[in-house]
């Protein structure tokens, strides 16, 4: 392991800033960062060597591969807390503007919606990742919660109760179970997890499960979780409009009609209950607008 890439998960060690889920994420980028400055011909760096030149540097490379905004926010974060937690804030631009980042976007009528059918998930070697896979497709779960999730305990019959320790920002919610292939999955994960949650026992904790699944997931070329909560969404919005939603090619708000936007509206507050948000307005990052 070169230096940086040892400094830099120690750094992440001594401090625990965030959820479990934050922390991996932050370990697994900077060790990504590392092996970018490296491979740039930045050699024989450590936590405190950071200059302003290879957040330049990392950020042209980013852009030239034409990552997402929200991907590259995401990295410049990392950046920032390493900046922070070396005593280095005033060496990377508080604006992430200065660097030609783009504002992330927010609504689209473009689906990011990934269909696990599509996907090779049957090479995946673990059974708990394929359930946990299919829950977040099926139930718009989060990564963490479709891992952390006790299937015997959430199942309330003709839905699923998420507790509060399991959720991003500790709010308990339900989803609704509302056909047959739902609780046909809920049975097949009650099965698996045999009345604990989808961590298999080899892995004594989270963190530790979670660098397994990540691995797995890149493996067969899924490297991000977010379509499946937009699967769900769409697929929850045109069961309860009876319409697709704009971004799958569905009427947006202009076109729809006074009744329309009435069930419009009552579908995306549903819509956003069931996936942890509090606000209605998130719901165009799902569906469109």
């Amino acid at each position: 392991m070169r230096d940086l890439n040892y400094d830099l998960k120690q750094l992440c060690r001594r401090n625990r800033d965030g959820s479990y889920a934050t922390q991996a994420d932050r370990e697994h980028i900077l060790d990504l960062i590392a092996d970018q400055l490296d491979a740039m011909g930045f050699r024989h760096m450590n936590a405190q060597s950071l200059k302003p030149k290879h957040v330049e540097k990392l950020v042209e490379r980013w852009l030239a591969e034409n990552l997402s905004a929200g991907t590259i926010k995401n990295r410049m974060s990392a950046l920032r807390w390493w900046a922070q937690k070396t005593g280095k804030e005033n060496i990377i631009a508080r604006s992430n503007a200065a660097y030609d980042i783009p504002d992330r976007a927010y609504v689209t009528n473009v689906s990011k919606a990934r269909d696990l059918a599509v996907q090779t998930i049957e090479s995946i070697r673990t059974e708990s990742i394929k359930i946990s896979l299919r829950l977040q497709a099926a139930f718009g779960l989060r990564r963490e919660e479709s891992i952390k999730i006790i299937p015997k305990w959430a199942d309330r019959g003709d839905r699923l109760v998420l507790k509060d320790s399991w959720t991003k920002g500790g709010r308990t919610r339900e989803i609704p179970i509302g056909t047959p292939e739902q609780r046909q999955l809920v049975e097949e994960a009650k099965a698996i997890a045999k009345g604990k949650s989808l961590i298999p026992p080899r892995y004594a904790t989270y963190v530790d499960y979670l660098k397994h699944f990540r691995y797995e997931c890149e493996r067969i070329g899924i490297h991000a979780f977010h379509g499946h909560r937009h699967f769900y969404a769409q697929a929850r919005y045109k069961e309860l409009t009876g319409w697709e939603c704009p971004a799958r090619g569905g009427p947006t708000s202009k076109q729809l009609t006074r009744e329309q936007k009435a069930i419009d509206h009552e579908a995306r507050v549903a819509i956003s209950h069931e996936m942890g948000h509090g606000r209605e307005q998130i719901t165009a990052v799902y569906l469109g607008r």
